[in-house]
């Protein structure tokens, strides 16, 4: 029989990281911690944990963008900065119709190849 799950796709994630020694959460990862100074060694994360970001976060600040950069099919993009429960802060794309600041909003993630190159893991707020 063959194994086909080598093939799967996958929804894409974006790592948040956890400090061990202290607790600390970071998004995106320092290489020291700021509260107890432990070190993060940047290919094997000795000493942190990582967990994947995403779900309920409230609206912080909004803007839309008007001028964006060639490879986009949209006329514009609305872009927010949101805080998780957790307290960690992110920023990605907006699909709301009318935004507010302080409205709840639940993040994913996808993978965005919509500007040239590679495609790209970002997060998508929607309500």
């Amino acid at each position: 029989m063959i194994d086909f799950s080598m093939y799967d796709q996958k929804e894409p994630k974006i790592s948040a990281y956890k400090c061990q020694k202290c607790g600390s959460l970071y998004y995106p990862a320092p290489m020291v911690c700021s509260k107890c100074n432990t070190r993060r060694d940047p290919e094997t994360n000795k000493g942190w944990e990582t967990f994947d970001l995403e779900g309920p976060c409230t609206l912080l600040s909004w803007t839309r963008l008007w001028n964006l950069p060639e490879g986009y099919t949209k006329k514009n993009m609305l872009f927010g900065i949101v805080e998780f429960e957790n307290g960690l802060r992110a920023s990605g794309q907006l699909e709301v119709d009318d935004p507010k600041t302080g409205m709840s909003l639940h993040s994913t993630v996808i993978e965005s190849n919509e500007r040239p190159g590679n495609p790209v893991k970002v997060f998508l707020f929607t309500e």
